[in-house]
């Protein structure tokens, strides 16, 4: 049995807490449709090794899958579901066996660690997609942690490396009051200073703070840097977008992260003027034979409320209703082409399944021995040895933290021929290549902001003329200075007037 927890919806309501009466349950609202396609690639992938005759031959794997909501608080309940089945017993007594042998997820770094830390000491795996941060790769406290995808630590210097490339000497930086952005930030703006890079502002919001967010906006408007480096989880950056938006604060260069960059959702009638020209990292693309139409089927099978006609029962299909209007469903685009983490589910679920193999001592010819019972501490050292190479081709391994290697797409928000948003990859970041060919960056191929084709400045300073050398601006970072003329006899060379 494999676990799975998604923010299936986004929004959280808390009932009133008066304290004396027991609370209604919470309130979750606006679905992510996101998230969902996440729960239906797990189901996928495991509905797939069911099927399959080489992998777990007569063995079948189920799932159990919850919905935390978006909330630190809902991923509590739902771990703690995950652990102990939903069974109410009477007595103390306790089987001492977990209700499921692994967990997928989540996709927040901060839910995560919640997950982890109360699965730690029963030693259950949690294999995470998109759990970013870089504070669990502590295997002393995360000791049963696994990701699919890389820590931010690669992200966060690459972010440095890609303002320095372009000459952006002067930038903002705002993220997600939360360990993900808190994490990623901090190591952000060390690897900045390291590469000669003033940053004018930090400022940081969680969603649960209109008041702040507005502070943020405030700063952006009145500030002198032309770069934004957004360290943001998905729901901060839709929140900071609409209000981007409504005060009309365009022509920025925002630089973007993983968790935003090629997010579906935020492409709206009016964010193309605000995040146009935008460059990020990305998870790299990868094909999963069937998961499109797997993904779609469902839905459009629902909608028009309509099955496929079974030939081999007399059970009664009701037709699928003709002439049905397609724009009532302008709003559901299939965002399939782009759903860059679901091949991380996918890698995620098959590392159990070869887990699980390997322990319950299968093969072809012989099957499983189902008498063998697999504790979620066996699964957590046979993870650590996977090595594996999915259908695509990919290769999946974890290293001595539990992570994947780094490998980003470069991606820029670009207008199609057809007037559609398009993520355009023009480069990308891999770890494992040797220095110096690790970044690579296609310049010509990008957009910029307003749709230009020149670079963007930001500095706080322009370059001194010769005749006259920097003086710093008193309370200023060391990239701000004033352009002074040389005294009589002297020029100015590197270091200054001689």
């Amino acid at each position: 049995m494999i676990g799975g927890a998604f923010s299936i919806h986004s929004k959280i309501t808390q009932p009133p807490l008066s304290f004396t009466e027991k609370p209604s349950r919470l309130i979750c609202s606006s679905v992510n449709l996101r998230e969902f396609r996440f729960a239906q690639t797990m189901i996928f992938a495991i509905q797939e090794i069911n099927k399959s005759k080489y992998l777990l031959p007569n063995v079948s794997i189920g799932y159990r899958i919850y919905d935390n909501c978006g909330s630190t608080l809902s991923s509590m309940r739902a771990v703690m579901a995950l652990m102990n089945g939903d069974e109410w017993t009477v007595g103390k007594s306790c089987s001492g066996q977990s209700a499921v042998h692994a967990i997928i997820g989540e996709s927040e770094s901060s839910s995560t660690i919640v997950l982890t830390r109360t699965t730690g000491p029963f030693k259950i795996p949690v294999i995470s997609h998109s759990a970013t941060c870089e504070c669990l790769s502590n295997r002393k406290e995360y000791p049963s942690f696994f990701r699919t995808i890389a820590s931010d630590l690669y992200q966060s210097r690459a972010l440095a490396q890609m303002v320095k490339h372009f000459g952006w000497t002067w930038v903002g930086a705002v993220n997600s009051d939360s360990d993900y952005g808190n994490n990623g930030m901090a190591i952000f703006l060390a690897a900045a200073k390291e590469e000669g890079v003033c940053v004018e502002y930090t400022e940081k919001f969680h969603r649960a703070e209109p008041e702040k967010l507005m502070k943020v906006v405030e700063v952006i408007r009145k500030s002198t840097a032309r770069v934004i480096v957004g360290f943001l989880a998905h729901v901060e950056m839709n929140n900071l977008l609409e209000k981007l938006s409504l005060h009309n604060i365009t022509g920025l260069q925002f630089i973007g992260v993983e968790a935003w960059i090629t997010a579906d959702s935020l492409v709206t009638p009016t964010s193309f003027s605000v995040l146009g020209g935008s460059l990020g990292f990305a998870v790299q693309k990868a094909n999963i034979s069937g998961l499109d139409d797997f993904l779609i089927k469902d839905f459009w099978g629902t909608e028009f409320k309509c099955k496929e006609t079974n030939g081999d029962t007399n059970a009664e299909t009701a037709t699928c209703k003709e002439n049905q209007d397609l724009i009532e469903f302008k709003d559901n685009d299939d965002d399939v082409a782009e759903l860059r983490y679901s091949s991380n589910i996918y890698k995620a679920i098959y590392a159990v399944a070869h887990s699980l193999h390997s322990l319950l001592k299968c093969s072809e010819s012989q099957g499983c021995d189902r008498m063998i019972k697999v504790t979620p501490w066996q699964v957590v050292e046979s993870l650590e040895q996977v090595n594996f190479t999915i259908n695509n081709g990919d290769r999946v391994w974890f290293d001595s933290t539990g992570a994947a290697v780094a490998k980003y797409e470069v991606v820029n928000w670009q207008r199609g021929s057809d007037d559609s948003v398009q993520f355009k990859p023009v480069g990308y970041y891999d770890a494992s290549l040797p220095p110096g060919k690790k970044f690579v960056l296609k310049t010509e191929a990008i957009m910029w902001p307003g749709g230009k084709t020149e670079l963007p400045v930001s500095v706080c300073s322009e370059k001194c003329r010769p005749g006259t050398h920097k003086v710093l601006q008193k309370g200023k970072p060391v990239c701000c200075y004033d352009c002074m003329p040389c005294a009589d006899g002297e020029i100015s060379n590197s270091t200054g007037c001689n």
